[in-house]
């Protein structure tokens, strides 16, 4: 049974116990006040205490018989305390993300830990698992560590590393990098990476310092935090160079940092050019090296010296350790500009892998690691890597080993061949019958997406002379498949799943039956303009099947012209006059207005029918899709001003008893969110009785109409009753007339009614402009409302070149997206630029970036869409495959 063992422990006295000095210990064994960790408060924890907490931490474990401790790898100084500590005693640590729920179920069923220590309920907690009486399978004298590989048949899978591993390959990194006490890093890799321990292992080897900054290298104050600190030394990954660059980590001051590291992939050719000579323009150095967790981390370095010109390289062994080619059958390869399969031997290789808790009692079991990366050998000695062994691949990040893919297929009966590339997998199989089954069992092996996986039946294997199956040959059989498939268009089926994902689509269904709203209306129309479908009027309420049956109406021609929907080019209209006008301030304030208008139009044309049916989960699930972003913009304005916002939490900011600048809502800017939210909870309360809605079903615009009455009427006396000031435009009833045009447009099907709101928009519409107007603006905002107003009702589609028109859409579809972002340009990105250029040029700035922020999030929110709804989309596709290919 597990107990929770008490912090209060770590105040007992030390007692003598078995402890391990020597190795990445014998710094802090000299318990010193030098500095070991600089955390991010301020705080200093010298050598002295490292030495004296690690001790503590200890005892908490006790001594004895060598035990498994498992570890959720936070960066933080209680994980590095942890993990001393149990390494200190004796023990075998776990490194696991603390962030995977998934592997650490899979860990704790194979591996049976003894302690695990984790953050529960805000505190980290030491819990043990199992008695030193009750204790799984015992452990080798010479595990340390536990590493988890990315698992590529599902199952978890460990490398199993020896404390001399660990020290041995400290020391060559120290050596090589030439680390001193003088040596300060920056912690920013995870500590469950084999590089982010290397990191922390090396500096500790040589008596130097790390610096916790408790920020990401994308944040503004990482390089302000490095200065300040005073870091010497900043490791790595490919990608967080690339963050880096995105932020201008170049253009900062750092003099006292003489060393940069990058490891953990291909970093490009041009980003190692910009940090080597940045470096040795500040008088530093850059390395560029090559590992894997089987080595303890690291293998190969490039020496600074031997860049130039040669960024391909991953260079020379290790201090300690040996680098050399085999071909397929394992012999040496001896010449130069040979390429053959990358083997290293030294003493951080691995004592081998692991898959449950029996593999750990086993000892040193590897005496040269094969990388699977295949090399060459220049005539000066350094070694490049140009390719991996094709039976295996990293697909989506994760270690895919096509044979273990085989072998799973096999254990469940079904004969196949595994390719695949990093683009995904791809499997034959002889027996069509188990296509299907294969694609399911494909996908719990993998953990892949099942967009990156694709099922293919064939008669027959291809096979070699040698009666080998043709991996090559079925390799590029894939490769054409995939370039095939990208030529042609996906179904109106697919476009339909991944928009409405992770909705079940049928072919049955409709946009409207799907409860489809504005946003996903003008997603899903680029979706079938990318089709070539000219889109029929209605078709909204149309059957996928009778869409995708009329695809021979699909436009073949190269029109010059395209008409568009109206809505679809008022929307695009009105986010630009909210982007001008919150920059420029013009009398141009009708964008916000002519939302309004969508706002009601849309609900009208999607959501009527659900409301009139009282089917309020399908009408209001529209608004998950907008208040989703709007609260994780109000969490991260809550955050950065350590408040909570509670009239925007609330959604209640517009009724004007909160201000932004004493932190209780978010920038009224937002109003529009809380306006559209109240706007559907008055047509909820509205639908909710059922007589009301039989009377609306009866007559469904003279009832609208009704409702508008009710709207204008409180347009014009409310604010008497609640005078809030200026900030009345931004209430429910100052606007929800507006939505009431767009909803009572959507529903004037007859020339009489058009007729009719005509009138009523113009005395309504007239009176605001030209009787109650305060100024310019006002009058500018309500002519506009009415031209959209009227362009709904009497012209359906606007006539475009289709370049413009495919324009208009981009902006249409990134609407919403945009009116969340666009004043992130000019008041975060911009605000040091406001003094230093024109204003005109300023202003041009803002707006194009304020729309282009809005095109990229729009883009980067379509990608995780289809993303997701890749397993819905591919299992179709793969049916539809497997069907279409053995029928």
């Amino acid at each position: 049974m597990s107990r929770i063992i008490r912090a209060s422990v770590s105040f007992l006295p030390i007692r003598s116990v078995t402890m391990i000095p020597a190795g990445l210990f014998s710094e802090i064994a000299r318990a010193d006040q030098r500095p070991a960790l600089i955390l991010a408060d301020g705080r200093t924890l010298s050598y002295a205490d490292l030495n004296a907490r690690t001790l503590r931490f200890a005892e908490r474990l006790g001594q004895g018989q060598k035990r498994l401790v498992a570890i959720s790898a936070d960066i933080s100084e209680h994980v590095i305390v942890a993990y001393l500590g149990a390494l200190r005693a004796g023990h075998a640590v776990a490194m696991l993300p603390p962030c995977d729920d998934r592997l650490w179920q899979e860990f704790l069923s194979a591996f049976q830990p003894d302690f695990t220590y984790r953050q529960a309920n805000g505190r980290w907690r030491l819990v043990e698992e199992t008695s030193p009486q009750q204790s799984a399978a015992p452990l080798h004298a010479d595990l340390a560590l536990l590493l988890m590989t990315s698992g590529s048949s599902g199952r978890a899978k460990a490398v199993r590393l020896s404390q001399a591993n660990l020290d041995a390959n400290a020391r060559a990194i120290a050596d090589y990098l030439e680390l001193s006490p003088a040596d300060r890093t920056a912690l920013v890799l995870p500590l469950h990476y084999s590089y982010g321990l290397s990191v922390l292992h090396s500096h500790l080897v040589a008596g130097g310092s790390i610096f916790i900054p408790g920020v990401s290298v994308v944040s503004e104050d990482f390089a302000r935090l490095l200065g300040e600190s005073g870091c010497t030394n900043l490791s790595g990954v490919p990608y967080s160079y690339e963050l880096m660059e995105r932020t201008r980590f170049r253009g900062h001051e750092l003099k006292a940092l003489r060393l940069m590291t990058v490891a953990g992939g291909r970093l490009a050719p041009e980003l190692i050019r910009l940090y080597r000579d940045h470096m040795r323009a500040n008088g530093g150095r850059f390395f560029v090296m090559y590992g894997q967790t089987e080595a303890a981390a690291r293998i190969a370095f490039v020496p600074p010296e031997d860049l130039a010109d040669h960024e391909e390289r991953i260079g020379i062994a290790i201090p300690g350790g040996s680098l050399s080619l085999v071909d397929e059958e394992g012999h040496p390869l001896d010449r130069p500009g040979v390429a053959g399969e990358l083997v290293y031997a030294g003493p951080n290789v691995m004592m081998g892998y692991g898959a449950d808790r029996a593999d750990l009692q086993r000892g040193a079991e590897v005496a040269a690691l094969k990388t699977g990366d295949i090399a060459m050998r220049d005539a000066d000695g350094f070694f490049r890597i140009v390719g991996r062994r094709s039976r295996f691949a990293k697909v989506a990040g994760l270690r895919i080993g096509f044979d273990i893919m085989e072998q799973v297929l096999a254990e469940k009966g079904i004969a196949a061949a595994v390719v695949g590339d990093d683009h995904g997998l791809q499997a034959y199989v002889t027996d069509a019958a188990s296509a299907a089954r294969a694609l399911d069992i494909l996908l719990e092996a993998s953990h892949l997406p099942a967009s990156l996986i694709c099922v293919r039946a064939r008669s027959e294997l291809p096979r070699l002379a040698s009666d080998k199956i043709d991996y090559a040959g079925l390799t590029k059989e894939m490769v054409a498949t995939r370039e095939t498939s990208r030529a042609a268009a996906v179904s109106v089926l697919d476009a339909y799943t991944g928009v409405f994902y992770p909705h079940i689509v049928s072919r049955n269904d409709s946009f409207v039956s799907l409860g489809g709203d504005s946003l996903r209306f003008l997603q899903l129309t680029m979706e079938l303009d990318r089709l070539g479908i000219e889109l029929p009027d209605g078709w909204e309420r149309t059957a996928i099947a009778e869409l995708d049956i009329n695809r021979q109406n699909a436009r073949t021609d190269f029109a010059e012209i395209r008409a568009l929907p109206t809505d679809l080019v008022l929307r695009a209209i009105a986010i630009l006059l909210v982007v001008v006008h919150h920059e420029m301030l013009w009398p141009i304030p009708g964008g916000s207005g002519v939302m309004l208008l969508l706002v009601g139009f849309s609900l009208a044309r999607f959501q009527s029918g659900h409301f009139l049916a009282g089917n309020f989960r399908h009408a209001l699930r529209p608004a998950i899709n907008v208040l989703i972003p709007y609260f994780l913009i109000v969490a991260a304005y809550g955050l950065a001003w350590r408040t909570i916002p509670w009239a925007s939490v609330t959604l209640t900011g517009n009724f004007g008893y909160a201000e932004p600048e004493r932190h209780e809502m978010i920038p009224y800017l937002y109003w529009f969110i809380e306006a559209y939210a109240q706007t559907l909870l008055v047509f909820s309360l509205v639908f909710a009785v059922p007589d009301v809605r039989r009377l609306a079903r009866a007559r469904p615009f003279a009832f609208s109409l009704a409702l508008l009455g009710l709207a204008v009427t409180a347009r014009f006396f409310l604010p008497l009753v609640f005078d809030i000031g200026r900030r009345q435009i931004f209430t429910i009833y100052w606007g929800l007339h507006l939505g009431l045009f767009g909803w009572c447009a959507a529903l004037a099907g007859k020339p009489a009614q058009r007729i009719i709101l005509t009138a009523v928009a113009a005395a309504v519409l007239g009176y605001l402009a030209f009787w109650e107007t305060l100024w310019i603006g006002t009058t500018v905002k309500y002519l506009t409302i009415f031209a959209a107003l009227m362009a709904l009702l009497y012209l359906p589609r606007i006539p475009l070149p289709v370049r413009l028109g495919r324009l208009v859409t981009l902006i249409a579809v990134s609407a919403f997206p945009t009116y969340l972002l666009h004043r992130f340009v000019p008041e975060l990105l911009m605000p040091e630029a406001a003094g230093l250029l024109p204003a005109p040029i300023f202003h041009l700035l803002a707006i194009s970036g304020g729309l282009a922020v809005g095109v990229m999030a729009n883009r980067t929110a379509a990608d995780l869409r289809n993303l997701l709804g890749g397993m819905a989309m591919a299992r179709g596709t793969g049916r539809r495959a497997i069907a279409a290919e053995t029928a």
